[in-house]
């Protein structure tokens, strides 16, 4: 993943903002030695900003589409109240199995709960309302996953949606590849759609923050 900021500004912000639980640290380095695509972790500045996302609305239950190492799962645990509950989805049992290493090592891990199935198939059974709403997976269905998101989202709640940039190709047209065309639409759609107010952040590779109107 391409940086927007160098690695100094990188640095200096995440001294600056929410630090990084020890678990989440090892988690993060773990993901790195072990996983073939490390650098989708959201790391330490975006679990800042996630975890600052998940106290705003008082959140007490999350919805996360994309689970990977449960780095952020863990971020939203961490903050969020004793009775708050996590639903997180994936559909790589590698990937959860270490996320699931690291909740069961947490104190907070009892609050999250991963599902592990397609996550529209996941969504479509789900009931609202959620309080936060975090997309982070397959590119392609980022549409669908956002349509389905606001039918679950509650009137107070925020929606989060990750890798919004996508290493500076959304500027591109036309698109270099089918992910890149994909997160373009989810960017339209969005700003055109006037059940939400919306701003794009630019913290690593692009994050969308959707509240409903």
């Amino acid at each position: 993943m391409k940086s927007l900021v160098t690695p100094e500004i990188e640095a200096y912000a995440e001294a600056h903002s929410f630090p990084e639980s020890e678990v989440c640290k090892e988690l993060r380095e773990e993901t790195y030695r072990c996983m073939e695509l490390p650098q989708m972790v959201v790391g330490p500045l975006e679990g800042a900003f996630l975890k600052l996302m998940a106290q705003l609305v008082n959140a007490k239950r999350v919805l996360e589409i994309g689970t990977f190492t449960g780095y952020s799962a863990l971020c939203f645990a961490e903050v969020m109240p004793g009775d708050g509950r996590i639903i997180t989805c994936d559909i790589d049992p590698d990937s959860t199995a270490l996320a699931k290493k690291y909740f069961d090592r947490s104190p907070f891990g009892k609050k999250i709960e991963i599902k592990l199935a397609p996550a529209l198939e996941t969504l479509n059974e789900l009931e609202g309302p959620f309080d936060l709403i975090f997309i982070d997976a397959d590119k392609l269905n980022y549409v669908n996953y956002y349509r389905r998101g606001l039918d679950l989202i509650s009137k107070a709640g925020v929606m989060v949606i990750d890798n919004v940039l996508w290493n500076g190709d959304v500027v591109f047209h036309p698109p270099p590849d089918e992910s890149t065309a994909a997160i373009q639409e989810l960017n339209r759609v969005v700003a055109a759609d006037p059940r939400v107010s919306a701003v794009l952040v630019t913290i690593r590779d692009g994050i969308l923050v959707v509240k409903p109107k």
